[in-house]
């Protein structure tokens, strides 16, 4: 039974942010130390780091050996427009979008690079499209976990082996906690302060021999920025995938992502990491399927995300209000909880339904989300006391 008595336990660690998320446990600045600082990143130094990230990135999420890895700008969207703009246009592209970033990249695609042949598959917030209607004839656009709606695709099952479009998978919060089917996937983005707690401002892309013919035998019809051009006369600019930039990076940054790449291969790399993030959700879900008023905002169990999880407050008393108040109660609920110390940045994402969306990926730790339980029933409870004093 809760009462308004605080819960004696504290998370360790708060920060239960979707980006940029949680450092990995046990992280200080002394993890830094050796960063090439005030080194070019041309040197021989920097080029060894920079090729070392993709190196590791490409041990641990299984990527196969005949797959480009790049370290590109402005973290993954930098990452889904370089390919957005360099490889649409060939043939019809299918978006299929279930929540806001989705969403987003289908304006891009229908108002900004105003393709003529962009159908748009859709669902709300809390389910997936219709995979079936997907065409795989063309391209298609897809993002792998929907960030802001905690849904995902359950599997790479939906898309053929014999496809003849492209598949542009966003899969910046299911990188590094979630198996990606690379045989299904032409080119895979993510950025670094996702799954892994690095720092932003970086990306990755991962194409696909198919992805790469794509590119040598496609112009696009439009002009292309110097930060989204792969390729020079013709040919593939290869020193994008093996450490040279196209622009500068932070050195400091990308020790930091040394760092998150070397943690991860102390836990058991890509089955490690997964194994934590399936255990952080199930503390999360345990709670949610004995607490009458919380639900998951994925409706169906095999689509929910064990990185981002968005949950809805189902309370009678509260959904009877109208949706500002509801979206005041959720408001208020995560206020309450950061002016303790408990959680920081746990509001659902603007554009979704009120409610939470708790960061549930590798580098959280169990223990301090099975605290954080106890203290959402508290909040709660505290709330509707304030809700029934103002009433």
């Amino acid at each position: 039974m809760t009462t308004l008595v605080k819960p004696a336990q504290r998370p360790a660690n708060p920060n239960f942010s979707s980006g940029p998320c949680a450092k990995r446990p046990g992280w200080s600045l002394a993890a830094l130390s050796d960063a090439a600082l005030g080194r070019s990143h041309r040197a021989k130094v920097g080029k060894t780091k920079l090729k070392q990230a993709i190196d590791l990135t490409r041990e641990i999420l299984q990527v196969p050996a005949d797959y480009r890895i790049g370290i590109v700008p402005a973290s993954d969207t930098g990452a889904v427009e370089m390919a957005l703009w360099s490889l649409l246009g060939e043939r019809g592209v299918d978006m299929v979008a279930w929540e806001s970033f989705g969403a987003g990249w289908v304006t891009d695609v229908v108002k900004q690079l105003k393709l003529a042949d962009a159908r748009t598959i859709e669902a709300g917030y809390g389910e997936l499209p219709d995979l079936s209607k997907i065409d795989f004839d063309r391209d298609v656009v897809f993002t792998w976990n929907g960030t802001t709606s905690g849904v995902r695709v359950p599997s790479g099952d939906f898309i053929p082996g014999d496809r003849k479009g492209l598949t542009i998978c966003d899969a910046t919060s299911a990188a590094f906690a979630q198996r990606l089917d690379f045989a299904k996937l032409d080119v895979v983005t993510f950025s670094w302060q996702k799954v892994l707690g690095g720092e932003g401002a970086h990306g990755m892309l991962i194409l696909s021999p198919r992805a790469v013919e794509r590119l040598l035998t496609y112009k696009p019809a439009w002009p292309l920025p110097k930060i989204f051009r792969l390729t020079s006369g013709g040919k593939l600019i290869e020193g994008i995938f093996s450490g040279e930039t196209i622009n500068t990076p932070s050195m400091l940054c990308v020790e930091d992502y040394l760092d998150a790449l070397n943690w991860a291969k102390s836990v058991g790399s890509l089955d490690g990491l997964v194994a934590r993030a399936d255990r952080n959700f199930a503390a999360i879900n345990a709670f949610v399927e004995r607490t009458p008023w919380l639900a998951n905002l994925a409706k169906d169990p095999a689509t929910r995300s064990n990185t981002s999880v968005c949950l809805t407050i189902v309370d009678p008393e509260i959904t009877a209000l109208d949706a500002d108040a509801q979206a005041s109660f959720a408001k208020n609920l995560v206020a309450a909880l950061e002016k303790e110390a408990v959680a920081y940045d746990i509001g659902a994402y603007r554009d979704a339904p009120s409610g939470l969306r708790i960061w549930a990926g590798a580098t959280v730790e169990t223990a301090d989300l099975e605290a954080l339980m106890l203290w959402l029933d508290w909040a709660f409870e505290a709330q509707k006391a304030e809700l029934k004093k103002a009433a």
